[in-house]
């Protein structure tokens, strides 16, 4: 039988499971690995920080839905990987992460560079294993594509160096299965569902990121009920479009109609929807919750009705269950809402008075002007927020945003991944100034690699969502201030083109430019720093902490900063 070096059979397996692009920086544990790579297939994307490797895979996994690896060298290599890695599984995108470690005979005695990579990851991953046996190659790594792939997250397959350069014979041809069962509640579960929903008077539908591919089904339901559709931040790609039922996102980030109609209603319906914060969801309302994961139902809020299903094939099954509802006044009320919502965020968007450029104005620009299947990604704070609110969904962009796992620095690294694994398609990573300087320096990976992505600063010089978290604590901010280079300078400089704009004429020209350009290129945009981002309700904590802030701020001396951020907010 023929003989292999344990490294190409890791590989053989991953590219025989569909990878085709390996993220990460190479090292001497990994020089086997690295090795097979470069005789097979697969692409080694070279970047300059394994964090945003993580990043690039798992957004290119998130989108293609196809296996994708990073791998890193022993100790601090592998063990950069880990902000990335937590974003990537949060998102359930289906990598692989190789963690080289060191020699087996050096392992247990405190040797340069051994870290224990099990416990580390064990919390982020869906499969984390080391091959301490040459024999097992072939299994554990086809172990490690099939849970990645089938339970939708991060595996990690620790590989000591001596292992990965050990010849071993092929042994027994594992290969990685995809199963796609369609799973719905029994028939018992659909009929108290439905009688549930059929003695509501007020039925609200509460759609989540499970509802992919649910789209029509979606909508049927809140016709058929005159529901509105409220939705999560995850789910605007998927429902947000070409429904005549929705009303926007409800939590912090939200709209008056998204939250008024939850909070409204007598019956809610959550659909593939797992939302965190627990004040958001209705007092006394009977809730029903369909989740394709059985530990979602009811860990949020307590539910009446909690069903295993996945969402289409549910509200198929349901659909004949259901008596039409005949009254539209719940709905029409949260439509009209919804509409004098979107005014007022349109109003936002406006070019500011004396060349101020307000944050929105800059999104609602990439949204007029970006192609209509773009695909976006937003750093966490306050681009995500722009994002959310005025990228509008269209059944063919796609947005990407640090949701669930709430990082900074993700948006610049997600679009290399994405644009690597969909040159096809434009891509433009709206980046906060302290996101992009924290991974900076993998501006070079797009000009080496040649990824033509689009990036947009949003320069405001400081950290503007916690600025804003101590404002509404009563709290003078602190040490949130960035002293920020020309980023379109330094862009031309690395090997980008690059633009900077400082005052609202030079924008739209700038704008036309940055994204008519061929190759990688940077739109840097001075924003107004006193931007503040309004929730869909507040409450008087919230006022009355950016009171005593603005008491604290005269008394300190601060008194421009207290009248310019009305200026900009409350007066507008």
């Amino acid at each position: 039988m023929a003989r292999r070096k344990v490294a190409d059979i890791v590989v053989d397996v991953l590219e025989r499971a569909g990878t085709r692009h390996c993220y990460g920086v190479v090292g001497d544990t990994l020089n086997h690995v690295t090795d097979a790579i470069r005789r097979s297939s697969i692409d080694w994307v070279h970047v300059r920080h394994e964090e945003a490797g993580a990043f690039a895979a798992g957004a290119e996994a998130y989108f293609t839905g196809r296996l994708t690896a990073c791998a890193g060298s022993c100790g601090p290599g592998s063990l950069h990987f880990i902000n990335g890695i937590y974003e990537s599984h949060r998102n359930r995108a289906p990598v692989v992460l190789i963690a080289s470690q060191v020699a087996t005979a050096e392992l247990g005695v405190d040797f340069p560079q051994e870290v224990e990579f099990r416990p580390i990851y064990r919390h982020c991953s869906v499969f984390c294993e080391t091959v301490w046996i040459p024999d097992q190659a072939r299994r554990l790594a086809t172990l490690a594509a099939q849970a990645a792939l089938t339970r939708r997250g991060v595996a990690v397959l620790v590989l000591p160096g001596d292992i990965a350069a050990t010849e071993v014979e092929e042994g027994p041809a594992y290969t990685v299965h995809m199963p796609a069962p369609v799973t719905r509640p029994s028939d018992a579960e659909l009929d108290r569902i439905a009688g549930a929903i059929n003695a509501g008077n007020r039925v609200a539908v509460y759609a989540g990121a499970g509802c992919e591919r649910a789209h029509d089904q979606v909508v049927r339901l809140c016709e058929t009920l005159k529901a509105p559709m409220a939705h999560t931040s995850r789910a605007k790609d998927f429902v947000e479009f070409d429904n005549p039922y929705n009303v926007g996102m409800t939590g912090v980030f939200g709209s008056k109609a998204g939250f008024q109609a939850i909070m409204e209603c007598d019956t809610l319906v959550l659909l593939g929807c797992d939302f965190a914060w627990r004040q958001f969801y209705p007092q006394g309302a009977r809730v029903i919750q369909i989740d394709l994961d059985a530990s979602h139902l009811g860990r949020r809020h307590p539910v009446e009705v909690g069903v295993v299903g996945d969402i289409a094939p549910t509200l198929d099954a349901l659909q004949v269950r259901l008596k039409p509802k005949q009254d539209p006044d719940f709905l029409d009320r949260m439509l009209t809402l919804h509409k004098e919502t979107q005014a007022s965020l349109a109003r936002l968007a406006a070019p500011g008075r004396d060349d101020l450029i307000h944050p929105q104005q800059v999104a609602a620009l990439l949204d007029r002007y970006a192609a209509i299947d773009a695909i976006f990604t937003a750093d966490g704070g306050t681009p995500m927020v722009w994002a959310l609110r005025h990228i509008r969904a269209n059944g063919k962009r796609r947005t990407l945003i640090s949701l669930l796992h709430g990082t900074m620095a993700n948006a610049m690294p997600q679009a290399l991944g994405v644009k690597k694994a969909m040159p096809e398609r434009q891509v433009i990573a709206m980046c906060g100034d302290g996101g992009l300087t924290m991974l900076l320096g993998d501006l070079l990976t797009a000009v080496q690699e040649n990824i033509p992505l689009k990036i947009v600063v949003f320069n405001n010089g400081t950290l503007g969502f916690v600025e804003l978290e101590m404002k509404v604590e009563g709290l003078l901010d602190a040490y949130t201030g960035l002293r920020n280079p020309d980023f379109g300078k330094l862009a031309e400089v690395m090997g980008l083109r690059g633009w900077t704009v400082e005052r609202g004429e030079q924008l739209e020209p700038a704008m036309h430019q940055f994204l008519a350009e061929d190759g990688p290129a940077l739109l840097d945009v001075h924003v107004n720093r006193n931007e503040l981002v309004m929730p869909p309700k507040i409450e008087p904590a919230m006022a009355l902490g950016t009171v005593i802030y603005g008491a604290k701020a005269i008394m300190e001396g601060r008194a421009r900063e207290v009248v310019e951020m009305l200026d900009s907010n409350v007066r507008r």
